[in-house]
């Protein structure tokens, strides 16, 4: 996972009920972040930054993850139009410029 960059575009993992989707996405990161080989970067992007908020479960593992050394991004036009600048408890606010920037140097696995 090294050399890869997660794109979390969305607050779920699939399409389907939204609880089952916060629930897989949740395990999804539990079980990213017992890796030895932990990605680059993890950057969200559209309804994924709902994800760095203290209403999502996928948050306290997001925080974990950031404090193993990897960078946890929040996309600022998808922050700016949740209005959730001050609500982020995980990550820090980025741009696309910087996303692309990683998906040039980087595997990108997206979550959606």
């Amino acid at each position: 996972m090294k050399n890869k960059v997660i794109l979390v575009s969305s607050d779920q993992l699939g399409k389907g009920e939204k609880e089952l989707g916060e629930t897989v996405l949740e395990t999804f990161f539990t079980l990213i972040k017992q890796r030895d080989d932990l990605p680059k970067a993890v950057f969200c992007m559209n309804s994924g930054v709902l994800t760095l908020t203290e209403s999502s479960y996928v948050s306290v593992h997001l925080k974990e993850i950031e404090a193993k050394g990897v960078d946890v991004l929040a996309c600022k036009t998808c922050v700016d139009y949740y209005d959730l600048e001050n609500q982020l408890i995980a990550g820090k606010i980025s741009g696309m410029p910087h996303f692309i920037e990683l998906a040039a140097e980087y595997e990108v696995i997206t979550i959606s």
